[in-house]
């Protein structure tokens, strides 16, 4: 059985000018994504400065500071895979296709991004660098002497709810993504 094929569009069925001008607005998003690179860039020099000050004064550090630098390098690490999924995910999904299906460096979660997923990806994302961020402030907490406890307890008690929002919040995106991909 043969189809029909398709005619060409004709003159009236194309996109005019001002469809065209907004649909490539999304061109005006690739200076943010050049500089989230450039902001990567920083990341690793931060990185390897803490990496340098830990491997120079490690015979001086005790294991509670040895553990608060790796924490810190585990932290700039993640802010770093945060940076990744927003540039690649954001560029592949609101500016143009990467084409890498044949790339064998090609991220699994690449090949089925959309916005929603993305959202539940650096959701998550963040919730791992709150995570690192409390449980540095708990090792820390206990080097804080009795004169500054109540200080230390109210801002241990606030970043623990201001996690628990982020982690609430985390469940209510993941919720709705998957009542929006039910509905389709």
């Amino acid at each position: 059985m043969d189809f029909p094929s398709t005619p060409p569009a004709t003159r009236s069925e194309r996109p005019g000018p001002l469809p065209l001008l907004i649909f490539g607005s999304r061109w005006l998003q690739l200076p943010l994504y050049l500089g989230l690179i450039v902001a990567q860039g920083v990341y690793m020099f931060l990185f390897l400065k803490e990496l340098w000050h830990l491997v120079l004064h490690a015979r001086d550090f005790g294991e509670q500071q040895i553990m608060l630098v790796v924490l810190g390098l585990i932290d700039v690490v993640m802010i770093s895979n945060l940076l990744v999924m927003v540039i690649v995910g954001g560029y592949e999904t609101f500016v143009s296709r990467l084409r890498l299906e044949n790339h064998p460096d090609q991220p699994e979660w690449l090949s089925h991004v959309n916005a929603g997923v993305l959202k539940v990806k650096l959701a998550m994302a963040i919730i791992g660098i709150s995570s690192i961020h409390l449980l540095r402030t708990f090792i820390e907490a206990g080097n804080i002497g009795t004169a500054t406890a109540r200080v230390v307890t109210t801002g241990v008690m606030w970043q623990t709810a201001i996690h628990l929002v982020f982690i609430i919040s985390a469940i209510g995106i993941a919720y709705v993504d998957r009542l929006s991909q039910q509905r389709h």
